[in-house]
């Protein structure tokens, strides 16, 4: 299964699913240059944020720590621990900070072909979900 994202309203293939391990993040490159972090939480779930700490303005959250608050998951940005919740990419410590949450969905095996896009299907995934 390849793992999906929801793009300027097309699906984009990211990767094999069986490339993302529970409780670590992967960064990805989109189409138009920015980055997006990957993570398996420890549920099986998949989500996809921007990569960029609003905070320190790296691109690191994918080397963050992932946990859990209140049932919901979150990573920690590796250089100031900001918290951001995986679903919607609200941050836990500063309300008026978020970052991009994306639409993730499994598809069909993409036979190795990253960066196939696709039109959109009915059926989706809300932002963290999969």
């Amino acid at each position: 299964m390849s793992v999906q994202l929801l793009v300027s309203g097309e699906w984009f293939t990211v990767c094999e699913a069986s490339r993302l391990t529970p409780g670590r993040g992967i960064a990805a490159l989109l189409p138009d240059g920015r980055q997006v972090a990957l993570f398996l939480d420890r549920a099986g779930r998949v989500h996809a944020i921007d990569n960029r700490d609003p905070f320190a303005g790296a691109q690191v959250l994918s080397r963050g720590l992932l946990g859990s608050s209140a049932g919901a998951p979150f990573v920690a940005s590796p250089l100031l621990k900001q918290r951001f919740d995986l679903a919607t990419g609200r941050c836990l410590d500063d309300e008026d900070v978020s970052v991009r949450a994306y639409e993730v969905r499994l598809g069909r095996p993409s036979s190795g072909e990253a960066g196939r896009m696709e039109p959109r299907l009915a059926e989706t995934v809300p932002a963290g979900g999969a």
